[in-house]
């Protein structure tokens, strides 16, 4: 049975505070990594992911957990709910808060996942050294892209890229994006839960080249946290990250860079 490791990176980049939050760990029904971006006036931004992730890692981790597709999406929007009733009181706009989130869910036997997320925070996987973004942002542009309306490349550039659709703890209800059944797991598959402070700087091959380098999970990060450091942004968002593999996924990711490596005559 392939081993699980997992990761993780956060920073405050040149923001005042961080607003990102995580958790990983393992229940009964499996492994699971939940990441959070929150969002709010007074620091209700750093209280928002806080409770959404706390309140999905308690609920993945119980006791009574069902790993099911039905389950996780039950979770999320709990943890909406949750963060809906926490702020009841608020009447004031800045006094506000809401969150983006993203979990991935691995049954205890490691031979499939789940994962579901709201926002704009993302899951990337990399399978046989080919980067995939699992997850569409739950934003105005994404939504311009998916439409036609806008080029990728017009959309990462977008000055309202970050303009959210969705988030826990806004007003009305929320559709989490869960896959609709377990997807399988294959031995060397590594994942990426990232935040828009992090994804903002790499596309799918830049994460898999960064994996291309790295022998363990940390390394990985690393790789990719110096080079987010190295662009120096001046408004840098707080960038945070978990790292989630199966097995080993170097092993993986160098044979298939090898594959594409020109052959001596």
């Amino acid at each position: 049975m392939p081993r699980l490791r997992i990761a993780t990176c956060t920073d405050p980049g040149a923001r005042g505070g961080n607003e990102d939050d995580l958790r990983h760990g393992s229940g009964p029904a499996g492994h699971y990594a939940v990441l959070a971006d929150g969002a709010g006036g007074h620091s209700r931004g750093e209280e928002a992911s806080y409770r959404a992730v706390e309140s999905v890692a308690r609920a993945l981790g119980s006791e009574d957990a069902e790993f099911s597709p039905e389950r996780l999406t039950h979770v999320l929007r709990t943890a909406h709910a949750e963060l809906v009733l926490a702020q009841e009181d608020s009447r004031r706009p800045e006094h506000r808060m809401h969150t983006t989130i993203v979990a991935l869910w691995i049954e205890p036997q490691l031979e499939h996942a789940l994962w579901s997320h709201v926002g704009d925070s993302r899951l990337y996987r990399v399978r046989h050294g080919q980067g995939e973004l699992l997850t569409q942002d739950d934003s105005i542009v994404q939504h311009m892209v998916r439409s036609g309306m806008l080029s990728e490349e017009q959309g990462r550039a977008h000055p309202q890229k970050n303009h959210l659709l969705a988030a826990l703890g806004i007003e009305g209800d929320v559709n989490p994006h869960t896959v609709v059944r377990p997807v399988e797991l294959f031995e060397g598959d590594a994942f990426l839960l990232c935040s828009d402070g992090w994804w903002d700087t790499f596309e799918p091959h830049d994460i898999a080249a960064a994996l291309h380098r790295a022998d363990s999970p940390e390394e990985w990060l690393d790789d990719m946290r110096a080079q987010i450091a190295a662009r120096a942004a001046p408004k840098q968002d707080n960038y945070t990250a978990v790292a989630v593999w199966v097995g080993e996924p170097n092993e993986m990711t160098i044979a298939r860079f090898e594959d594409t490596r020109p052959r001596a005559l």
